[in-house]
């Protein structure tokens, strides 16, 4: 009787794996387009500065550079290696003068002084004095090939960085494969080296560009700050007209819809034309409110109380002067005949006014001052520099506050003037028509 083995338990599913000569490929391809993709900004290093002395410090660097290297490797290679004249010039000037390109384009600087490394390590071969020297690369052709790393890692991408170190490795491994007992330790050294000043500057440039993005980032976020700060105080503004307007509009229909029981005789056609602008009055109440749910549709509750204006101007001096401000008030001019638009405004533009003395200016006197000239509600808020023992709230401002205060101004038709004063205080005029200005359609 033969005995039956159970049932071995099944494999478990094989995950794909992409072949690896498939990821080495892919990245030898990556590597190969970085050394032949220069970086897109062709512009001279430190090009961007805003001062003119430190963007021509590269240009005189590379130039000093040249004339401190060129007649050194001539003399070395001539000298030491025992190398003619004119091979010696040809060699330094492509070895050395390339450092003029690497201003504005390091990475064609790096093909050519690299193709001028390996002609002569293959040319020192030959050299009569280089089996008592270093080989394949001589000390002046490291200096400049350092300061050549220089300006590759503040301008070109990580994969160029990358692929530029490994070629100097692989040149290097190659020539001491070719002749091992001709070296000595000058590939590992400048590979060594090189990858240490590519990470270095590579660095730099990183740290350097997020800056400048963070910068740009700061920029953009206050161009919203102030935008959003636009639309709200619109907002406002428009939430603030429609109580004005519904009032008007409420007694208008009223009105007409009294206007047949209170006058007697009336025609019909009165009545049924009183009758159709309650109507239309009713219709408009309707729209506003519909419009002011939208404004509102940002989950506040809609202000109750009844709209502040001028009559509530001691109030607010009184709670300025509360907060550590000393403040007075001149008002010459009746808040009873000041329209409720302009009313308002003056009010909403003291109050902005008052604010930024408390953040930015505490303890600093503030005079305000609300009179008339002819047709015009004049508003000045004057104040002096801050209390020296006191520090402020804050030390700069971002300016949304007088964004609020033009479009008041706006709103009536008026003028606003706001800035600094010598003594190191501020002022704020803002001159408001009282009168109703004329539109086209008055003219006509």
């Amino acid at each position: 009787m033969t005995k039956t083995s159970p049932p071995s338990p099944p494999s478990p599913p094989r995950t794909p794996q992409v072949p690896l000569s498939r990821a080495a490929r892919r990245n030898l391809l990556l590597l190969a387009d970085g050394l032949r993709t220069p970086a897109e900004y062709t512009g001279p290093l430190l090009g961007s500065s805003a001062r003119p002395w430190l963007r021509r410090v590269p240009y005189v660097l590379a130039f000093a550079a040249v004339a401190a290297l060129l007649p050194v490797t001539i003399q070395v290679l001539n000298d030491v290696y025992g190398m003619t004249n004119g091979v010696a010039a040809l060699l330094a000037t492509a070895q050395t003068a390339p450092l003029l390109l690497a201003v504005t384009r390091p990475l064609e600087a790096w093909w050519i002084v690299f193709a001028a490394a390996l002609i002569g390590a293959v040319a020192l071969m030959r050299a009569p004095g280089t089996p008592e020297e270093s080989w394949p690369w001589t000390p002046p052709l490291i200096v400049g090939y350092l300061l050549l790393m220089v300006a590759l890692g503040v301008r070109e991408r990580h994969r160029t960085l990358v692929a530029v170190w490994l070629m100097t490795g692989l040149a290097g491994l190659v020539f001491e494969l070719i002749s091992s007992e001709r070296t000595d330790g000058t590939p590992v050294v400048l590979f060594l080296v090189s990858g240490a000043v590519l990470l270095l500057t590579g660095a730099l440039r990183e740290q350097r560009e997020a800056q400048r993005r963070l910068t740009a980032q700061e920029s953009i976020s206050e161009a919203e700050r102030g935008r959003r700060t636009l639309l709200e105080e619109r907002a406002r503004i428009a939430r603030e007209l429609h109580d004005m307007v519904a009032h008007h509009m409420s007694v208008i229909t009223v009105q007409a819809d009294s206007a047949p029981y209170r006058i007697e005789g009336l025609p019909e056609a009165a009545r049924e034309e009183f009758a159709a602008i309650a109507a239309g009055a009713r219709e408009s109440l309707g729209e506003m409110r519909r419009l002011l749910t939208v404004l509102r549709s940002d989950g506040t509750d809609g202000e109750l109380a009844p709209q502040p204006g001028l009559s509530r101007l001691q109030q607010l001096v009184e709670a300025t002067v509360r907060a550590g401000v000393p403040a007075e008030l001149s008002l010459a001019v009746d808040p009873a005949v000041v329209p409720q638009a302009v009313d308002l405004s003056a009010y909403r533009i003291t109050q902005e006014a008052l604010a930024n003395v408390v953040r930015h200016a505490p303890g600093a006197v503030t005079r305000v001052s609300v009179s008339s000239i002819g047709e015009d509600l004049v508003v000045l808020v004057v104040n002096g520099p801050a209390d020296s023992p006191r520090s402020p709230l804050e030390s700069t401002g971002t300016g949304h506050g007088l964004v609020g205060m033009r479009e008041r101004v706006r709103l009536t038709g008026g003028t606003l003037d706001t800035g600094p004063l010598p003594d190191g205080g501020f002022r704020v005029a803002a001159r408001l028509p009282m009168a109703t200005p004329a539109t086209p359609e008055d003219a006509e």
